[in-house]
């Protein structure tokens, strides 16, 4: 076993991150983030569903998504994917176990909260490096991601 991952049972999930050459380990803390993001997701597939908006639902999933990207700046990509995706799985579901009719404009519009969820997501990074920057102290240099504690994926 490579060194180290015997030693820290909290660590659940592997991840590669295309930046280093070795794979890291996904905090058992970070859980919780991946659990709000599914949260997130259903919560913009219902807002879909229920009022059928496709302003409303982009809105939804880019709030969500720049939250996210806010709170876990690193690897901003995955809440978009999680997020945006229960949008046109809802959708799907609504028709299998409702009855619940789409036209193809309706489809195709789900699947365009992956656009607004990538723009919320690093939206959301640029904030998080924004604060960072404007509240470090006077000549202390940015922390790099795997620098700070605590830090997930």
């Amino acid at each position: 076993m490579p060194d180290g991952w015997g030693k820290n049972p909290a660590r659940v999930f592997i991840n590669t991150d295309a930046r280093t050459p070795h794979i890291y380990m996904t905090r058992k803390n970070d859980i919780l983030f991946y659990m709000l993001a599914v949260l997130l997701g259903l919560a913009a597939g219902f807002t879909e569903i229920t009022i059928s908006d496709l302003l409303v639902t982009a809105i939804v999933v880019m709030f969500a998504t720049m939250v996210l990207g806010f709170l876990r700046p690193q690897n901003a990509w995955r809440w978009t994917l999680i997020v945006a995706a229960f949008v046109p799985l809802l959708r799907l579901a609504a028709y299998l176990f409702l009855g619940q009719r789409s036209d193809r404009a309706q489809i195709w519009e789900s699947a365009l909260g992956f656009v607004t969820g990538a723009v919320g997501a690093y939206a959301g990074v640029l904030g998080r490096l924004g604060v960072d920057t404007l509240f470090r102290e006077h000549g202390e240099e940015p922390a790099r991601p795997e620098d700070r504690k605590g830090a997930g994926s």
